[in-house]
């Protein structure tokens, strides 16, 4: 099968932890590299934000990644990205009247736009992971949200036009129900974990004696480290190491690094926070199997991978109880999940499991057992393709859009 993966503002080739490089880079290759092993044939558009980028990369994985030329070839952060669908689409165009594939694949919803606007004139069926949608970040950010203000409506048109939509958790199927999809026509596949790099055997990052608490993510407010930091005064002992964030040379002089040190110092806990910058994805296992317990603790969080990872690791997880995390981490089994901003939930939960070896143990080894039988890139590949082989196979065709996704689009441009 011939399938085209859009993804418009994360690329599979990106180094995690910048502002916009997170959980859909990470699903988007270890996705696609699952497919290939199945001997489909995976090409991947991005857009390309580096002049120096060849226009084609024919990964080690098997599926090729291909640089899409669509407003200037920099970095530019994600909410400016939606007047370039325009051009990112008549690109897709031009290459799938060539070359058609069998089913495209968006992931975001802007994304969604390109690709559905493509799709239409080659009659290609669509499938939609939105990894993150507009009216949760609206609901939860308010004014601080920095979308585009037609995101909701366009998020809406997307969900609805297209032929079918892959959610990534049960909670975000109730959303998209509520913005007028059939839910007849959406699947619930989750994101997945490669259970071969982070597993319970392998290198160990160097720690001291303290107990040591990780957190791993974007640093922008809504990840929560605050929260962990406010919890921290109450849990003695215990260091919290944040991975992810700017290199190293850029660190001090970021915004939300200074402003969580500024909080850590306020708590008196600041000898107890370390900034770790961001890891090659390599280093990662060794940093998360150093932990006692890895916390994710966001005010939302459409799916979460972290957790997810530390589970694979065997290490117990104190999550947020939002989102996706509402699926994997089983509470009181694998972990715990805690209300969201709640700093004084958040020690006693975390200190619930430092102070029990024996509990930290039994957590962490459900947590492996559980990714195991559930989370696999291979189980995620098969889910996904049950829904491709139902389109295709179903000579499914993508209908004509409505003028309105278009000309929507072209104005917001």
């Amino acid at each position: 099968m011939k399938i085209a993966m859009v993804s418009e503002h994360a690329s599979p080739l990106a180094v995690l932890g910048g502002v916009d490089a997170g959980g859909q880079n990470v699903h988007v290759a270890e996705l696609s590299a699952a497919m290939a092993r199945r001997g489909h044939d995976v090409t991947v558009y991005t857009r390309r934000d580096d002049p120096d980028s060849p226009e084609r990369v024919q990964t080690e994985h098997g599926y090729t990644v291909v640089h899409v030329p669509a407003g200037p070839a920099k970095q530019l952060p994600k909410d400016q990205l939606l007047e370039h669908m325009s051009a990112f689409a008549q690109y897709l165009d031009q290459q799938w009247g060539i070359e058609r594939p069998d089913v495209a694949h968006a992931h975001f919803w802007m994304s969604g736009i390109a690709t559905q606007l493509a799709a239409r004139a080659q009659s290609v069926p669509t499938v939609q992971t939105f990894h993150a949608l507009g009216v949760v970040k609206r609901r939860h950010q308010g004014a601080q949200d920095t979308s585009p203000s037609a995101r909701i409506k366009l998020e809406k048109l997307v969900a609805t036009h297209a032929t079918w939509v892959a959610a990534t958790c049960t909670d975000e199927v109730f959303e998209l129900v509520r913005m007028g999809r059939a839910r007849t026509k959406i699947s619930v596949v989750p994101c997945g974990v490669d259970l071969n790099t982070f597993s319970t055997e392998g290198p160990i990052a160097d720690r001291g004696a303290r107990h040591r608490i990780v957190g791993v993510g974007r640093l922008v407010p809504r990840k929560g480290f605050d929260t962990m930091i406010e919890a921290l005064p109450a849990i003695p002992d215990a260091e919290y190491v944040i991975v992810g964030g700017p290199e190293h040379g850029r660190l001090k002089s970021d915004p939300e690094v200074r402003r969580l040190r500024s909080l850590a110092t306020k708590l008196g806990v600041a000898d107890r926070v370390k900034f770790a910058g961001p890891l090659p994805r390599d280093d990662m296992p060794a940093m998360l199997r150093s932990a006692d317990v890895v916390t994710c603790t966001p005010w939302y969080e459409p799916f979460g991978i972290v957790p997810l990872e530390a589970m694979a690791c065997g290490v117990p997880v104190v999550a947020s109880a939002v989102g996706g995390m509402l699926d994997t981490v089983v509470h009181d089994v694998t972990g715990r999940l805690v209300t969201p901003r709640n700093p004084r939930e958040c020690a006693e939960a975390v200190s619930t499991v430092l102070r029990d070896s024996f509990l930290r143990r039994s957590l962490g080894l459900a947590g492996r057992d559980r990714a195991c039988a559930r989370y696999s890139w291979d189980r995620v590949a098969a889910d996904t393709l049950r829904i491709y082989d139902r389109l295709v196979s179903a000579d499914v065709m993508q209908t004509a859009l409505p003028t309105d996704l278009g000309q929507a689009t072209i104005q917001s441009g």
